[in-house]
């Protein structure tokens, strides 16, 4: 059982390190272009009056929510929900356009966020 195990082991390292060998001309991060229209038109939307009133009604539902359940959690996740949403834009280009020259914002959002003191 212990052979099977180690064989199978062995097996799923080298599948990984031949797709890995492979695959590596498609690994260039953020070099494809396919598709810049359609990602500026969703955050031109969230950035937009479509987003304000995707945020609105987050804090609708949440507000609705809290009344419902008679906690402030779920209102305070329609809130959060919401902030999320006005911020999205921002949010996505330092998250996933992070170059060096926006590391050091990135660092300082991780460092506010794990400590809460700045």
């Amino acid at each position: 059982m212990q052979n099977l195990k180690s064989a199978n082991t062995l097996r799923n390292v080298l599948f990984v390190l031949v797709m890995s060998v492979l695959f590596t001309s498609m690994a260039h991060a953020g070099a494809d272009t396919t598709f810049d229209g359609i990602y500026t038109t969703v955050m031109d939307w969230l950035g937009g009056s479509l987003g304000k009133l995707i945020a609105g009604v987050f804090v609708i539902i949440g507000i609705i929510a809290g009344a419902a359940r008679q906690s402030l959690m779920a209102f305070a996740v329609g809130i959060g929900a919401a902030v999320g949403i006005a911020n999205i834009q921002s949010i996505l280009e330092l998250v996933v356009g992070a170059t060096l020259e926006h590391a050091p914002m990135a660092v300082n959002a991780v460092q506010t966020i794990t400590n809460g003191l700045n």
